[in-house]
């Protein structure tokens, strides 16, 4: 039950005198009482705290809630998305392995696979992902992993991910698929056959705003070979104190984007007919060219939403994000507060670039304020 984990599971409160609270083990060391207990100890460093970059009883906490939140076995947090999603891809390819990815992946998935796996040897292919035949006929008796984003978070395309899955474990390769846009509550890609469920834990599992994590969740064995290869070789840990606040995220993990999918909904409507707004890219809309899709494998859309706007130059949507009072101009998503980012951000001069994400695009993370609040802002601001 959902209130269970975020609440209950995995805490042992008669062991924290019965603080409601559990403690923050802000400790980089454990000590033994005899050798004998450290060398055991040390053997079994994914299970016990031995030091903690390895192990700690805060991120143990947090790894068993986020396990269950996706339904898989166990789960390992860093301290980044990128760092979780760089570690899982490199603990499973060698020189000469290939790689099948999605064509619009979030910018450093992007880098990682287009500019630092071909320095050691490893071919990727982006393809369009939307269509299962794309992911098959990429395939080569090299390939190794399926690197999927569904929805990638600019203009919210998803995919197959059972359909996708099949075909993988038909072959023998190795799944991963970035589930940050919807949060375990509204998909849980394992359930549809994935292999390793990877999250900007920045996003909804923290939702304060203030906190930098990563988490990667799957088969035990699985997550046994990324902690003892990237993991503790290259130490992108998260830390106790970041993994305490992302406990205390957790717990209103439900409310808050039950909260944010609502007015989501509203500022959509709002939108959705307003003479300034070309299109909008949100999972499940009217609009959705994949709507069945979305209906089928998510239980609906989170608070990221994208629109292009009706205009002819860069300065006109500079001029809409900039008339914006309560949405602020900022990366990132998936907080308390509501967000706005134009792709006008990496564009200059009036040159409109054709490209696979529109120029005029600009994307809305909704927060936690009133829904009559931020409709009236973008009201206001489509104005100017």
């Amino acid at each position: 039950m959902l209130s269970h984990i975020l609440n209950h599971l995995g805490e042992d409160r008669a062991a924290y005198q019965g603080a409601v609270t559990p403690p923050i083990f802000e400790t980089s060391n454990f000590a033994f009482a005899s050798v004998a207990a450290m060398r055991e100890a040390g053997r079994h460093e994914y299970d016990a705290p031995f030091y903690t970059r390895g192990n700690n009883p805060t991120t143990a906490l947090l790894r068993t809630k986020l396990a269950a939140l996706e339904g898989t076995e166990d789960a390992l947090v860093f301290g980044s998305g990128a760092a979780a999603m760089a570690a899982t891809v490199l603990t499973f390819l060698r020189a000469g392995d290939e790689v099948v990815a999605v064509q619009k992946p979030y910018s450093w998935t992007r880098a990682l696979l287009r500019d630092v796996l071909p320095r050691y040897g490893m071919v990727v292919r982006f393809v369009d992902a939307r269509e299962v035949s794309e992911v098959a006929a990429a395939l080569t008796s090299a390939t190794r992993l399926i690197v999927l984003e569904s929805p990638n978070s600019l203009t919210m395309e998803l995919q197959d991910l059972a359909a996708i899955a099949a075909i993988a474990k038909a072959h023998g390769i190795l799944t991963i698929c970035d589930n940050s846009y919807a949060s375990p509550l509204l998909q849980q890609p394992a359930a549809l056959g994935i292999d390793l469920v990877v999250h900007s834990a920045t996003k909804y599992l923290n939702g304060h705003s203030d906190v930098v994590a990563g988490v990667v969740c799957g088969a035990e064995a699985q997550l046994r070979e990324i902690f003892k290869g990237p993991l503790m070789t290259f130490g992108a840990i998260l830390g106790p104190f970041e993994a305490w606040l992302m406990l205390r995220g957790l717990r209103t993990l439900e409310v808050r984007l039950d909260r944010i999918c609502a007015t989501a909904v509203k500022v959509i409507e709002f939108l959705q007919d307003h003479p300034r707004v070309e299109r909008i890219y949100y999972p499940g809309h009217r609009d959705d060219p994949q709507r069945d899709l979305a209906k089928r494998q998510m239980r609906g859309g989170s608070g990221l939403l994208s629109f292009t706007l009706r205009a002819d130059r860069l300065a006109d949507i500079e001029r809409f994000c900039d008339a914006l009072q309560y949405f602020l101009l900022a990366v990132s998503w998936g907080g308390h507060e509501s967000l706005v980012w134009p792709m006008a951000v990496v564009l200059s001069g009036d040159h409109l670039p054709s490209a696979p994400v529109p120029w005029n695009l600009v994307r809305l993370s909704i927060g936690l304020e009133a829904p009559e609040l931020l409709i009236e802002d973008l009201r206001q601001a489509l104005a100017h």
